[in-house]
């Protein structure tokens, strides 16, 4: 069980057809927003491993999906426990925190899967889970993880090709889950349409980050992910003249994504092209 399709995938990926997989969220869901229903109790109940990103980004749903699962398999401390962000380390972590500042999160920013490197090192840690708890297959896991690094690697290698030309490009964000990806291809953010993290943008803040944009004519874009809600986006764009790229965040965020690998390349190649 994934909770967020990224994971899915790439479980599927290193798992191939010794694992059966779904995740427990679409790429149109806000995986900060998840309601622990029914159905999802049944299929946690009889996972054996769960595979979520971790860092309190599920901190809503997720521990009250493990209670009523009743299964002892996922529980936390267990082999079938695997959050993705235990693998890896954070940035972004805010030296305090308190409910003044919005929906921070405490451990540092939970977006991991957007650095491909961190990626590497999480796709190597759950093939070593999976060896662990299936060790019958352990070979053939080990297998899966040698090809897809390779692959994996070789991407990076073209993807970093293409996104020569981005380096200090300039954007405003809606939020702050594009940060590892950003930070990878070395694009700045200049501002965020959330005044603090998890709270939509309010006629004030566009205001404010209107008179911004108009006193600094270097502002290249303004990033959404495709779950969110485009409004201030497109009222900033109208009144600014500064586009607005709207990408998939995860697998499935649209019909070119629907791996990793396809979701990355969309991804490049729309900054690339589009920014």
């Amino acid at each position: 069980m994934a909770c967020e399709p990224e994971w899915q995938s790439l479980a599927q990926t290193l798992g191939g057809d010794k694992i059966d997989s779904f995740s427990a969220t679409t790429a149109f869901q806000d995986p900060h927003h998840i309601e622990a229903r029914p159905s999802l109790i049944v299929k946690a109940r009889h996972a054996d491993i769960i595979f979520c990103t971790g860092a309190d980004l599920e901190i809503g749903w997720l521990p009250l999906l493990l209670t009523k699962s009743a299964n002892p398999l996922i529980q936390s401390n267990q082999p079938g426990y695997f959050m993705a962000s235990d693998q890896v380390e954070l940035i972004e972590k805010p030296s305090r925190v308190d409910r003044s500042q919005g929906d921070v999160h405490a451990a540092g920013n939970p977006h991991v899967h957007w650095d491909p490197y961190r990626v590497l090192k999480i796709a190597e840690a759950f093939s070593s889970r999976l060896q662990t708890i299936d060790s019958v297959n352990s070979r053939y896991y080990q297998q899966r993880l040698v090809d897809f690094t390779s692959t994996w690697q070789a991407a990076i290698n073209t993807w970093e090709s293409q996104a020569s030309t981005l380096k200090n490009k300039r954007v405003i964000v809606y939020h702050k889950n594009w940060s590892y990806l950003l930070n990878w291809l070395q694009i700045d953010v200049i501002a965020d349409l959330e005044p603090k993290p998890g709270v939509p943008p309010s006629s004030a803040h566009l205001t404010s980050l209107l008179e911004l944009v108009r006193g600094n004519s270097d502002v290249d874009s303004i990033l959404i992910a495709n779950y969110q809600n485009d409004r201030g986006a497109k009222w900033l764009s109208k009144k600014s003249g500064i586009a607005v790229i709207d990408l998939p965040f995860t697998v499935g965020g649209n019909k070119n994504s629907d791996d990793l690998i396809s979701l990355y390349n969309d991804v490049v190649l729309k900054l690339k092209n589009e920014l």
